[in-house]
């Protein structure tokens, strides 16, 4: 045991950089997959708990409010019933931010669908006035218990007894109207009422409101709302962090694997005499082993331990939603399981792959077999030859060479770089993707800045000059969206009719054309999968009791509502409904034009009566992907560090042999150094290459399949720049020459007898 302890920590002093970046790429590994599983748990479980506590209804089915919906709790399958509720549809204002609600009537706390108060208290009969806001609305007021909602275009006043959690879909700006719980008596305007179904089994939904629609009547039923999709707006873009830290943390595993795997490799033909000198005195075949797995054992414990150590005590106090889902998933069921379960797996997948290695060192024999004078394969090829001919310098000549002579070890060797750097190519691709959202908006499905709402009571005709009075207003595209049921009844979809004919709205297409003539429409990724239809087909779909037959021209690239969205020309929609007037304006600004401040002069040029907000951005919520991206980066960029030394290491070693030749022939060291850096930069370069090739269609495969799974669709994903590609490669390359310069210069200048015995 001393002599395996004492041969340790030999090759540990002989490796300690080696060993150091090892074990920093471990616990870069193990972070990353740690807080995976802490967006994971983050993103499910809060809406979730919400759900099972409050007795969340399945579905929720927005009617006419003279329509008799006491026949839902009659049907097969539904448990218990919510409401049916009035409701009514409402702008509200609080310290100069406005949003879009839905005031909904409640005597009482409910037992379906209940809302859990979070902060003050419920209605009180002495407050008619008092309304209890959804959590999410009230992030966005600013608003807390005490406070006063003002109604524009009223006198009325609103004040703000508490808040509340809620299991239904999350307020959004221009797409889901905030919740506003109400006395009875302070809906005075009811344009609808609200039902809840709790069902018995939740897979039985589709069916439920298909049943649901029958009974109530096509015509009746305004918009429908599911369980699954209130739980996937709740998990929004934390579920895609988790995705991507999972990703690159198990392709960063995987690349660490290789790497230890090929240092052990290259360190075991390194030293096939010491090994056999220690079986000549006794050593065993599993001691040998043994040393080299205890040792990477060693590094992978400590670099997993740390990392988990960190994460657990320091994760909670990341700025941002990292540190939100480490906290919710410290108090989670599963967490002290997977904290040790993530770390105990990465352990034993390097444990693997380093018994892999170690394995060929216990078969060496304790006789040293004497190696060959040249390696296989080292004899110069015709092209060598008459590169030399032409006088190109022998140094680049014998390095090139050298970098590709033996072929198995030099694919191996270039494989094992390739992986690290094709990983760092797809995530610069993800993090020039998100940029794109925010650069070139308009080629992700997001034409206009702005979406500006009137209160009913101004002429649209007037709305629109006022819009377009503003010279920072390049154009205002009128625009209706209405819920259509799909075909089968099973669900809603949202049904846009934006711009006209003359002035069409500027779609972002990946496939097919745009909407042009009468019944032409475009539709999202998520639509057409809903459907089960393509670009081509004609669809048909149920607005109020009018049916609307539409021709799919085109596939758009749509961020909203999941991609469950048709999009066509308010023209198209007026043919079946000639009294329709626009409900809001989506507006393109000139360049340059900050949405902010048009969005404030327009709303006070209205005085009051417009309501402006900018437009969603799907990429807003993915700005902590940027850290993350970039702590990727560097796990990557330290696993390709510790092959780029193994390399190094090899390519010394095999190199040693050569010197009296070298010298022989009238070579100075420094030509003898060059032929060993020029081989190494060949292998980098072409690690570089390959990574780059297969790389870049494969980012565009895992960032269009995530763009297809989301709804928006394939077509978003977008290339670095040419000049950050080849950064990427001259650093992989200039840090290979960098590192080979040294060991280099000191194997050309050994003493002849250091490089005699070395050959012997």
């Amino acid at each position: 045991m001393r002599a395996t302890l004492r041969w340790a920590h030999s090759d540990l002093r002989t490796h300690r950089g080696e060993a150091l970046f090892l074990v920093l790429a471990t616990a870069g590994i193990v972070a990353s997959l740690l807080l995976a599983t802490a967006l994971f748990g983050y993103a499910t479980n809060p809406w979730q708990r919400v759900f099972t506590q409050a007795r969340g209804a399945h579905v929720w089915i927005h009617t006419a409010a003279s329509t008799d919906a006491r026949g839902l709790a009659r049907l097969p399958g539904v448990d218990s019933v919510a409401g049916p509720y009035r409701t009514e549809a409402a702008t509200v204002s609080s310290r100069g931010i406005r949003a879009s609600v839905e005031l909904r009537g409640l005597a009482r706390l409910p037992a379906v669908g209940r809302p859990l108060l979070t902060a003050g208290h419920w209605l009180d009969a002495a407050e008619p006035d008092g309304v209890v806001l959804e959590s999410g609305l009230a992030r966005a007021l600013l608003a807390e218990p005490g406070d006063t909602l003002t109604l524009p275009g009223t006198a009325r006043t609103l004040t703000v007894e508490g808040i509340a959690d809620s299991a239904e879909p999350r307020y959004g700006p221009g797409e889901q109207p905030g919740l506003v719980w109400a006395l009875p008596s302070a809906v005075r305007a009811p344009g609808g009422q609200v039902t809840g179904l709790r069902l018995g089994d939740p897979d039985d939904t589709d069916y439920a409101v298909q049943r649901a629609v029958t009974v109530l009547g096509a015509g009746a039923v305004d918009e429908v709302s599911t369980w699954q999709q209130a739980r996937s707006a709740a998990q929004g873009d934390n579920r895609l962090l988790g995705q991507v830290l999972g990703l690159f943390g198990l392709g960063a595993l995987v690349a660490a694997g290789f790497a230890v795997h090929g240092a052990i490799a290259t360190r075991i033909r390194g030293h096939l005499r010491d090994l056999s000198v220690l079986k000549a005195i006794g050593f065993t075949p599993g001691q040998v082993v043994r040393v080299f797995l205890l040792q990477h054992l060693a590094y992978a414990v400590f670099g997993s331990v740390s990392a988990a150590a960190l994460t657990e005590v320091l994760g909670r106090r990341i700025p941002g939603r990292l540190g939100d889902a480490v906290g919710v998933w410290q108090g989670l069921p599963g967490h002290s399981l997977a904290l040790c379960l993530v770390p105990v797996g990465t352990v034993l997948l390097i444990a693997l792959t380093t018994g892999l290695a170690a394995w060929r060192a216990g078969r060496v024999p304790p006789v040293p077999v004497p190696r060959p004078s040249a390696p296989a394969g080292g004899r110069l090829t015709g092209l060598a030859r008459r590169a030399l001919g032409v006088r190109l310098p022998a140094a680049l000549v014998l390095g090139c060479h050298r970098a590709f002579t033996g072929r198995g070890r030099s694919l191996a060797t270039v494989a094992r770089l390739t992986l690290p750097l094709l990983l760092i190519v797809v995530a610069l691709s993800a993090w020039t993707t998100i940029d794109r959202f925010h650069s070139s908006p308009e080629r992700v499905g997001l034409p206009t800045a702005l979406t500006a709402r009137a209160d009913g009571t101004a002429d649209p005709a007037r709305v629109r000059a006022l819009l377009t009075r503003d010279s920072r207003v390049a154009a205002a595209y009128p625009g209706v969206e209405v819920a259509a049921l799909v075909p089968g009844q099973t669900g809603t979809i949202a049904l846009r009719g934006v711009g006209t004919r003359g002035e069409p709205y500027p779609y972002a297409l990946a496939d097919g054309r745009a909407a042009r003539g009468p019944d032409e429409a475009v539709a999202g990724q998520g639509l057409l999968d809903l459907l089960g239809v393509r670009v081509g087909d004609w669809v048909r779909m149920t607005v109020g009791d009018r049916p609307q037959i539409l021709h799919i021209v085109g596939r758009s690239l749509e961020p909203r509502n999941a991609g469950r969205v048709v999009t066509t020309s308010l023209d198209t929609l007026r043919e079946n409904d000639p009294g329709l007037a626009p409900a809001f304006y989506e507006l393109r600004l000139r360049p340059g034009a900050d949405p902010d401040r048009v969005a404030t002069a327009l709303t006070t040029a209205a005085r009051g009566h417009l309501d402006v907000h900018p437009v969603t951005n799907p990429a807003d919520g993915l700005s902590p992907l940027r850290a993350v991206v970039a702590g990727l980066i560097a796990v990557l960029a330290l696993i390709g560090l510790v092959e780029l030394l193994t390399a190094i290491g090899g390519i010394v070693r095999e190199g040693e042999r050569d010197v009296l030749a070298l010298r022989a022939i009238g070579m100075s060291p420094r030509q003898i150094t060059a032929i060993t850096v020029t081989a190494m930069s060949c292998t980098a370069l072409s690690a570089a290459v390959a990574g780059t090739v297969l790389g870049l269609p494969l980012a565009h495969r895992l960032i269009d399949a995530e763009g297809s799974s989301s709804g928006i669709g394939a077509g978003i994903a977008q290339s670095p720049s040419p000049g950050l590609l080849l950064l990427v490669g001259a650093a992989a390359v200039l840090g290979a020459a960098g590192l080979a310069a040294l060991p280099a210069a000191r194997t050309a200048r050994k003493r002849l007898a250091d490089t005699l015995s070395a050959v012997a």
